[in-house]
């Protein structure tokens, strides 16, 4: 049965044109379910404090289990190219705002 996963990965300091340069490389990953499985329902980037540069990426992942989402990350080009200090995957059971249910 699959499950939902949130992942929040930071930034190493000073990879902004890392991050640039994977993006296009990196978000083609994401949206290739049928090369790892793994289903991106949201992501996106989170931003510094004054909300002027990327620093990292949130996932919310579905998956069979965590050694799919743990080999889905270690294949991602960001973590390819080193791009993230921290990686954080947690279980995650989503019930408010889910697009496949209703309030």
């Amino acid at each position: 049965m699959a499950r939902y996963f949130a992942i929040f990965a930071t930034d190493k300091p000073g990879m902004r044109t890392e991050r640039e340069r994977m993006r296009p490389v990196h978000r083609n990953w994401l949206r290739n379910a049928a090369q790892h499985g793994v289903f991106v329902r949201l992501g996106g980037s989170t931003l510094a404090p004054q909300c002027d540069a990327m620093n990292g990426t949130l996932l919310v992942i579905e998956a069979e289990g965590i050694d799919d989402v743990m080999s889905f990350m270690t294949h991602d080009p960001y973590m390819q190219a080193g791009l993230f200090e921290r990686v954080e995957v947690r279980p995650w059971d989503w019930s408010l705002g889910n697009p496949e249910r209703r309030i």
